[in-house]
């Protein structure tokens, strides 16, 4: 008669080919030697827009910093207008793709650069507030999961429809913090578990 094998947690995701310069203990350079696919810092040479910091701690339902977690983002340019095929911009922002991905280092703390998204239509049509989609992959994770980051200081967040479907009381944990005395620095802190878990959404 076989023996059961013993269950295991799902992960770390593969840094090795998909954030190469994040940041491996294993690594005595902090970093493998290549350059990456897709970058932390969204900026473009032709982008237009606020350009903005996020910066944020990933933790598990502990509390404890998640140090190999990657988080990806996906947003529209300043103008409302995602990059895609069908997309029709002109220039400037052309180059501008929107997706950027970030490893959490040892303090589980990830970070982008990129530029203040606008307003793109919802259900309906319905204008919808800027935000960015994010999304998270993790150890223990059979599948990644998605978050929304709204800023807190754009009056749009109290009519934007996909907000106000997320109970009142919940919707703190969806909004990015501007950061006293550092121009466009947002803070962003995600919770995977726990009483103050961050929203996540089925998709």
């Amino acid at each position: 008669m076989s023996e059961i094998t013993p269950s295991q947690t799902v992960g770390p995701f593969f840094a090795y080919g998909l954030t190469p310069k994040g940041r491996c203990e294993w690594d005595p350079n902090g970093s493998y030697s290549w350059k990456n696919t897709v970058e932390s810092n969204l900026v473009t040479p032709d982008v237009s827009g606020t350009r903005i910091h996020i910066e944020g701690t990933v933790r598990d339902g502990d509390g404890l910093p998640i140090n190999d977690c990657m988080i990806e983002i996906w947003q529209a340019d300043a103008q409302g207008r995602y990059a895609s095929p069908g997309a029709n911009r002109a220039l400037p922002n052309t180059k501008f793709k929107g997706f950027g991905r970030s490893a959490t280092d040892k303090q589980g703390v990830y970070a982008f650069d990129t530029i203040k998204p606008g307003s793109v239509a919802g259900p309906g049509g319905k204008p919808q507030a800027p935000h960015i989609v994010v999304c998270i992959f993790s150890r223990g994770m059979l599948r990644q999961i998605y978050t929304r980051l709204y800023f807190d200081d754009e009056p749009a967040n109290a009519s934007d429809p996909i907000l106000n479907i997320v109970p009142a009381d919940r919707r703190g944990t969806l909004i990015a913090h501007k950061q006293p005395g550092a121009d466009h620095h947002y803070r962003f802190d995600i919770r995977v578990q726990g009483g103050d878990e961050t929203v996540f959404f089925d998709i």
